[in-house]
């Protein structure tokens, strides 16, 4: 005997809104429906432990069927099922929660493992579905089976059916316009994407007389206790979950019960573009039921750049981002997750400096955006953040700072220690040389993220660290004792540098084999590259051409004519400019031509 009624909802209008605009991503129905499933084989589960249900031998599972003759997709599960009063309960009003009702209901059945919160899942499935059918039969003994059916116009039927076994059976016939939906490779993908870790077996069109292998992986690697883990099984777990053949350099694998439930591996993966910040893949799973990737509420937005999986069953699967925006508990488990990877970074700095130095090249990149990005995270890995020397030695970043200064002294704005830096071994080689023949040293920033890193470190340690690149400013142990003023070789550079529009400094260095070499202020040559960086547009570098006294060649100027003078002027300009950066093709046009000029007249002689 079947009877009609209708779905209690305040508005007839709310189906076509919930059916068009539910989730953002249509193909979330299906992930939905299969979790479900799982809620309803674990509630099942916890009432044979609790003694209110007979105990089973038999396999709990999800079986997933695409028929295209037919036009459906079902989704069968072995679990609790239903009477015909729950589905009315249940299903027949929208955003009843049926998890939560279960554990009110039951209270020594806590809710570890139930997935569901809102009730609004069933209906997901209305987004692809033109008609929806259920078959289920409760677990109770004596019941029967219910049929339900609607075309989601805010209509039902129900009634009884002849199902035999436990369980629920949810056939959707697909709509015209989403076929799409009844095909097995197109559902064995989305079951990959969206149940590869469901907690029961899910099978995909199982085949009579065959034996089925499930498509996902019931007890995942990062619900296991860490100590249960074996190094090729995180190697494993790391090529199949994300498809990279590259070993990851290290991981983390977090587990914790208290102050709140939280399970996951971040790997560090190899870097494979120095230059640019390359987004990881973090996926976010409730009661390992799949959220999505790199929320950035709940994981911070440097920890993008890794590899990994994140289990949080407090977070429900269907939340907004301003809840989790504003959740309390979101920004503990934030806060967890940073301090965890701080602590591993410690740990392997600690314990294994040798690998620690040969990762670095590989997590630098990531060690720095978290600073920036996260003062805590600073703080906890600022003692060690290394780089290389002009030896090619690691050195540690604090070994740049000058002394803790007092509030007195900081108030006397005394001078913090200044810190030399190379950002292009190749481009800057003579610089480093005259550095490494005065007994000076420099740390090499030649990583994407260093300029604005170490402007970060300055910002944290205004009172004891400035950086300086080594080509912006002649240090006084590159200067002779002597001194090296020359007001004749200036007027000279002067006069025939004149349309050039250059700053000209004469100096006596150490190095006589330098003839001049070129100055940018540290200044301007930052917010040069803010610009460059912001695409706001150059900003013109006003550099300072430092001509060196101690050069035989300089010294010769003198007693040369006007025109012997503007040929060697703008050849040592040049030669400067070519340490620095590279030529315009007028600029080389004209060294070319002086330069066959200068041979011409060296080979005469």
């Amino acid at each position: 005997m079947e009877k009609q009624g209708n779905i209690r909802i305040a508005s007839e209008n709310m189906m076509p809104i919930i059916k068009k605009w539910l989730y953002s991503e249509k193909d979330i129905f299906l992930r939905e429906i299969v979790a479900n499933a799982s809620d309803a084989i674990t509630k099942l589960k916890k009432l044979s432990d609790l003694g209110e249900a007979a105990k089973e031998d038999g396999e709990y599972k999800i079986v997933i069927t695409t028929d295209e003759k037919a036009k459906t997709l079902t989704v069968e599960d072995n679990g609790i099922g239903m009477t015909a009063e729950e589905v009315e309960t249940y299903i027949t009003q929208i955003a009843f929660s049926g998890a939560a009702d279960f554990v009110d209901k039951y209270e020594k059945a806590d809710g570890d493992g139930i997935i569901g919160h809102f009730g609004l899942g069933f209906y997901s499935a209305y987004m692809v579905s033109e008609n929806i059918e259920i078959f289920t039969k409760s677990y109770r003994e004596g019941s029967v089976g219910v049929h339900w059916a609607s075309d989601g116009n805010s209509t039902y039927t129900i009634g009884d059916c002849d199902k035999q076994t436990r369980g629920t059976k949810i056939v959707m016939h697909i709509a015209k316009e989403e076929k799409e939906f009844l095909r097995e490779n197109t559902v064995r993908e989305l079951i990959r994407k969206y149940c590869s870790f469901m907690p029961y077996n899910v099978y995909l069109n199982p085949k009579d007389g065959e034996e089925a292998k499930p498509l996902n992986t019931p007890v995942p690697l990062y619900v296991k206790q860490p100590k249960e883990c074996t190094e090729e099984e995180y190697k494993t777990f790391y090529r199949e979950t994300f498809s990279d053949f590259n070993e990851p350099l290290f991981w983390i694998h977090l587990n914790m019960e208290y102050p709140f439930r939280l399970k996951g591996i971040l790997y560090f993966p190899k870097v494979r573009k120095q230059v640019e910040l390359e987004r990881g893949q973090v996926k976010l799973y409730c009661n390992q039921v799949y959220i999505a990737d790199n929320i950035k509420e709940v994981i911070p937005e440097f920890l993008m750049l890794l590899n990994g999986v994140i289990d949080c069953p407090d977070i429900p699967l269907n939340v907004s981002r301003s809840f989790l925006q504003n959740d309390a508990q979101v920004k503990k488990i934030a806060k967890h997750i940073t301090k965890k990877v701080a602590d591993k970074l410690n740990e392997l700095y600690r314990n294994d400096k040798e690998k620690y130095e040969n990762c670095w090249n590989d997590i630098a990149t990531f060690v720095k955006f978290g600073c920036i990005k996260d003062d805590d995270f600073y703080n906890k890995v600022k003692d060690i953040i290394i780089f290389k020397n002009l030896s090619g030695e690691y050195r540690p970043l604090v070994s740049c700072f000058g002394e803790e200064v007092t509030e007195e002294e900081a108030k006397e704005n005394k001078e913090p220690q200044t810190a030399y830096y190379v950002s292009d071994e190749n481009k800057q080689a003579q610089y480093i040389k005259m550095f490494k023949d005065a007994g000076l040293d420099a740390v090499v920033c030649d990583t994407y993220i260093d300029p604005h890193f170490i402007s970060y470190v300055e910002y944290k340690n205004p009172a004891r660290v400035r950086f300086t690149r080594i080509d912006a400013d002649i240090d006084g142990a590159l200067k002779a004792a002597d001194g090296g003023e020359n007001k004749a070789i200036e007027e000279i550079f002067t006069r025939s540098l004149e349309e050039k529009k250059v700053k000209i400094k004469t100096e006596k260095l150490k190095n006589a084999s330098v003839s001049a070499i070129v100055n940018v202020s540290e200044f301007t040559r930052r917010m040069s590259e803010m610009n460059s960086f912001y695409r706001i547009g150059d900003m013109p570098s006003e550099i300072t051409l430092i001509v060196n006294t101690a050069n035989e060649g300089v010294c010769a100027l003198p007693d040369k004519d006007e025109a012997k003078q503007k040929v060697a002027v703008e050849q040592i300009y040049y030669l400067a400019l070519l340490a620095y950066r590279q030529l315009t093709p007028e600029e080389l046009n004209v060294f070319t031509k002086n330069n066959n000029l200068l041979i011409e007249n060296y080979l005469k002689n």
